[in-house]
């Protein structure tokens, strides 16, 4: 590993007290008291989110699975790779094993973890992990009820220059293909 950076100090804010701000079905919004190291106090609003796997699906050597999904909160299509959420007690690579099946119709034989992606640290705990999968074998799509979406390949390639065009934007999606690009193997 290299030389990390630095630290001159300690930024730690500690809780002095906690709320459920709001709980929905998908995430839970709390807000916080904090205390900071100067000792002044202050609020702390953030999404408690069960976290979520993503997927570098290998048809071979360059070509992946992508998806096409429309995102109600962009009002929009949205192209990227396969993801789902975490179910409580589960452990993620057996929700990336799930959810190549459910929405992309495929297992894999191979399986092995890429990376760890904290999409919104200042305002979310959500933790996705990454995974890599080949050795695919077709099984039959399973989608969730109310899930639509359309699975298809494109080269390592071609994403990247849909990334570098604005198609794809979605920020998960971004970092796992330029991870892949630069450092996968």
């Amino acid at each position: 590993m290299t030389n990390r950076p630095p630290a001159h100090g300690d930024f730690t804010e500690t809780t002095v007290s906690s709320r459920l701000a709001y709980e929905g079905g998908l995430l839970k919004v709390k807000r916080d008291e904090v205390r900071l190291p100067d000792g002044h106090v202050a609020w702390r609003e953030y999404v408690v989110h069960a976290g979520a796997v993503m997927m570098i699906a290998f048809v071979d050597e360059r070509t992946i699975l992508l998806e096409r999904q429309y995102r109600y909160p962009k009002q929009r299509h949205f192209i990227e790779l396969p993801a789902g959420k975490l179910e409580p007690g589960e452990e993620p690579l057996a929700t990336a094993k799930r959810e190549l099946v459910e929405e992309c119709g495929y297992e894999a034989a191979e399986w092995w973890k890429i990376a760890t992606l904290d999409p919104g640290v200042g305002y979310s705990t959500e933790v996705i992990h990454l995974f890599g999968a080949r050795k695919l074998r077709h099984v039959g799509a399973q989608p969730d009820v109310g899930e639509n979406l359309e699975t298809f390949e494109a080269t390592i390639d071609e994403a990247l220059e849909w990334v570098r065009e604005g198609l794809i934007t979605d920020t998960k999606t971004t970092y796992g293909l330029l991870w892949w690009d630069k450092w996968g193997t």
